[in-house]
């Protein structure tokens, strides 16, 4: 169905497949010296997924935000440029990753007929949720780089994580829109039993992933999204001190969790042994300075193959892209994550039912997180975590997860923009127009 908002996505799709092209060219250029035709292969099928899943948002979406796809195309995009950059035969996985990723957000809105059918499994999506994280915190769970967030399956490392933040968040939506009037009034026993679920688990989490991260990803959204239904800022103040207080009394006890604190703080104490991936980011962004080296031309990848930052590909993205793009680059980036948070919460505070509002805020918040956590953990404003940079990071766990984000928010967006128009159409007295078939058709 054409509708005006599919034609400005449309448009942004070419700006933002027109920017992937140019910086995956330049790469391959600056590797080759030759542009072969048939080595171009990975260039066609970014595009071609990409327009396929415009066409799926246009039937079975049509009423949807215009601005979400291109905004994860375009970090899509940079992504896989900077990965190629750093390692031909991952970028290759990555674009196949993607074709799985945009696919499964395509199955999303194409099963989904309405997202408020969510809420009622929210028990059996929530205990989905806390099952894969107590089989990533249990003896499945594998150590990389010091964080337990990984299964390893054969040949595939699944970080179970992402897809639980996505449950526990459909949960969370459900349940504080089905109690937030009790909640507004008095905080009972039986009322707090969520929030201080929420914070053992939290706490549980870091003891046992050893990840501050993880931990703060989660208990952040949490807090988030309660204020949002209930308005009471004293909830949030609390319950943030216990996390921190609790997460204290771990580092004094756990030497384990206290390492990656130490490595936070003082990463020169031990300059080539465990602060050496921090020390290397850090020179490379300062290395970047203010306009980068130029896609291809900083120094990131050694003679013998190896990356100068350790897992430069997937926590340490952002530093190697702001080598390459410098300080204006970087800036870019963050401002592409930006207009999705932005989005996100525009689709939230238009929704006129409680539980689309909090699922649209919750998604957003955790999303907004990610990235804060992530970011902030490169340029040491936070500690080091496994998490990694949305659409841009090395990882299908990751892609998949957030591109089925972006499918939820799509599928809110056209439900409440059609509901919207009904209304007005009901108050002008004429017959509403059918949007056609849509995952978002149904309030």
């Amino acid at each position: 169905m054409r509708t005006r908002e599919r034609s400005i996505e449309l448009g942004l799709l070419v700006v933002a497949l027109l920017a992937g092209m140019a910086g995956l060219l330049t790469v391959y250029w600056s590797r080759s010296a030759v542009l072969e035709p048939g080595s171009l292969w990975l260039v066609g099928v970014f595009v071609g997924v990409v327009l396929g899943a415009h066409l799926a948002v246009r039937r079975w979406a049509p009423l949807a935000d215009p601005t979400l796809l291109p905004a994860a195309v375009l970090l899509s995009g940079i992504g896989l440029t900077i990965i190629y950059r750093l390692d031909p035969e991952r970028a290759a996985r990555q674009s196949l990753w993607l074709l799985v990723a945009i696919a499964g957000m395509v199955l999303l809105l194409m099963l989904m007929r309405s997202h408020r059918a969510l809420e009622r499994y929210r028990y059996l999506i929530g205990a989905a949720g806390v099952l894969m994280l107590v089989l990533t915190a249990g003896p499945l769970g594998t150590v990389i780089n010091g964080a337990k967030l990984w299964i390893v399956i054969g040949p595939m490392q699944v970080q179970p994580g992402e897809f639980a933040k996505l449950a526990i968040v459909i949960f969370l939506a459900a349940y504080l829109r089905e109690h937030r009037t009790m909640l507004a009034q008095r905080l009972t026993l039986r009322h707090a039993g969520p929030i201080l679920l929420f914070w053992g688990g939290s706490l549980v989490l870091l003891a046992a992933m050893s990840d501050f991260g993880t931990s703060l990803l989660f208990f952040g959204t949490f807090m988030a999204m309660l204020w949002v239904a209930v308005g009471r800022l004293s909830y949030v103040l609390v319950g943030m001190g216990s996390f921190l207080a609790g997460s204290a009394a771990i580092y004094a006890a756990l030497p384990y969790v206290r390492v990656r604190f130490d490595i936070w703080l003082e990463p020169w104490d031990d300059p080539q042994g465990s602060g050496y991936q921090l020390i290397q980011g850090l020179f490379a962004m300062a290395d970047g300075g203010i306009f980068g080296r130029g896609l291809g031309q900083a120094y990131l990848v050694t003679g013998s193959g190896q990356t100068i930052i350790p897992d430069a590909q997937t926590d340490f993205i952002f530093a190697a892209m702001a080598n390459e793009l410098g300080f204006v680059g970087a800036v870019g980036v963050l401002m592409a994550f930006s207009v999705l948070v932005w989005r996100g919460m525009a689709i939230a505070g238009a929704c006129t039912n409680g539980f689309s509002k909090l699922l649209a805020f919750g998604l957003t918040a955790t999303f907004a997180l990610q990235v804060v956590i992530i970011v902030g953990g490169v340029v040491r404003l936070l500690p080091l975590t496994g998490q990694t940079l949305p659409f841009i990071s090395y990882g299908g766990s990751s892609v998949l997860a957030n591109f089925l984000l972006i499918g939820l928010l799509l599928a809110i967006s056209s439900s409440m923009a059609a509901q919207r128009r009904r209304v007005e159409a009901a108050a002008a007295g004429a017959p509403a127009a059918r949007p056609g078939i849509t995952a978002g058709a149904q309030p």
